[in-house]
């Protein structure tokens, strides 16, 4: 596929829309004393549905080693956010879960993330749409 000019145009403002809520996002988390990993970890495992997330699995969703998502989760912990307990199915296995404080900082970070990209939502929407009418 040749890419023209407006190709270009619509993959530059898709990527400036992202880049805009990923900066706004990294500032919204460490406003609230997290990290953007911290966040994403929590999302992560607060939007499993219906059973508790591995280790495992939160590296697969952060794209992260095996050794980096536990320390992840070490600092998680240690924050008061999260906690792993023994699988009842494998008692191999680690699940995590939230806590209740760390559901509540979820909540308001994801609202106040939401919030933030319904504001990006007009250039990404745009971008797509230029790109998708494309054939792109």
């Amino acid at each position: 596929m040749t890419l023209d000019q407006e190709h270009l145009e619509g993959l530059a403002g898709f990527r400036f829309a992202l880049r805009r809520f990923l900066a706004a996002s990294e500032t919204i988390s460490r406003d609230a004393g997290v990290t953007p990993q911290q966040y994403q970890a929590m999302l992560a495992i607060g939007a499993k549905p219906g059973e508790p997330m591995s280790v495992k699995e939160l590296s697969e969703q952060l794209m992260l080693t095996h050794h980096a998502a536990v320390q992840l989760v070490d600092r998680l912990s240690k924050a008061g956010f999260a906690e792993r307990t023994r699988s009842q199915v494998d008692r191999r296995s680690v699940e995590l879960h939230l806590t209740v404080l760390g559901r509540q900082v979820l909540e308001q970070l994801a609202s106040l993330h939401l919030e933030e990209m319904l504001r990006q939502e007009p250039l990404l929407a745009r971008s797509l749409r230029r790109l998708k009418g494309m054939g792109a």
